[in-house]
């Protein structure tokens, strides 16, 4: 494997959650990438660490979607089939619109502002083709727009099925014509829960939803196509 960096062990964290922070973060940037195995021993010498917080972070990551544990064979990252992705879309969708009807009807002005703020800083990261930027502050604005819906349990449900597909946020968010397409997605929104309408924003919502799937299921398919031609190429040189 080779790719992980030692990590910083003076911190005031559990070295469990250290491990784990630190894989999550390979996984969704790409460094682990699908089906790639996991070995306990090769993972804790990469870190500079034993083996027990590898084990214990292995199972947390089991639990949030990111890997498999498969009996006699070992632990692999996790792949996602486009059935997956459309029962989590399926999902998403109507709680993204639930909490967006609930935030036109809860929302403070100070709370509408930083939505609209967002919104301007998505706007000029886009214009300086930050997507690093652009995916942080996405995250703010659904974070936002969670919380002021004023229900903690539809906010943890959310969350969670969120962070199951994280680690594609910025292979969507890349795909050609995107970025552009989500400023104007919740420009409607913001729109619609600023005059209090929330059909309108449950139907903003909806169609957000509806087109970030649309869109990550396209970037799934071409990524498929790059790694198999990847694949067949080093084949042929090899022989």
């Amino acid at each position: 494997m080779g790719k992980l960096e030692p990590i910083n062990l003076e911190t005031y964290q559990p070295l469990r959650e250290v491990v784990c922070e630190a894989l999550r973060d390979a996984i969704k940037k790409g460094i682990l990438e699908p089906g790639e195995r996991l070995m306990e021993v090769q993972v804790a010498d990469e870190l500079g660490i034993s083996r027990t917080p590898v084990r214990e972070a292995i199972r947390k990551l089991e639990q949030e979607g990111y890997v498999i544990m498969m009996p006699r064979r070992g632990t692999y990252v996790a792949d996602v089939s486009e059935s997956d992705v459309k029962e989590i879309f399926e999902i998403r969708s109507a709680l993204e619109a639930l909490a967006t009807g609930l935030a036109a009807r809860r929302i403070e002005q100070d709370e509408l502002e930083m939505l609209q703020g967002y919104l301007l800083e998505i706007e000029n990261y886009i214009h300086e083709k930050d997507i690093e930027k652009i995916v942080e502050t996405d995250i703010k604005f659904h974070g936002l727009l969670y919380q002021v819906s004023r229900n903690e349990r539809l906010v943890a449900i959310i969350s969670n099925l969120k962070e199951q597909l994280a680690r594609f946020r910025t292979l969507s968010m890349s795909y050609p014509g995107r970025l552009q397409e989500t400023l104007e997605e919740h420009s409607e929104m913001v729109e619609a829960i600023a005059n209090g309408d929330v059909s309108a924003a449950r139907d903003a919502a909806e169609r957000h939803m509806e087109r970030a799937e649309e869109t990550l299921l396209k970037a799934l398919r071409k990524k498929q196509r790059e790694t198999t031609n990847r694949h067949k190429a080093e084949i042929e040189g090899a022989v």
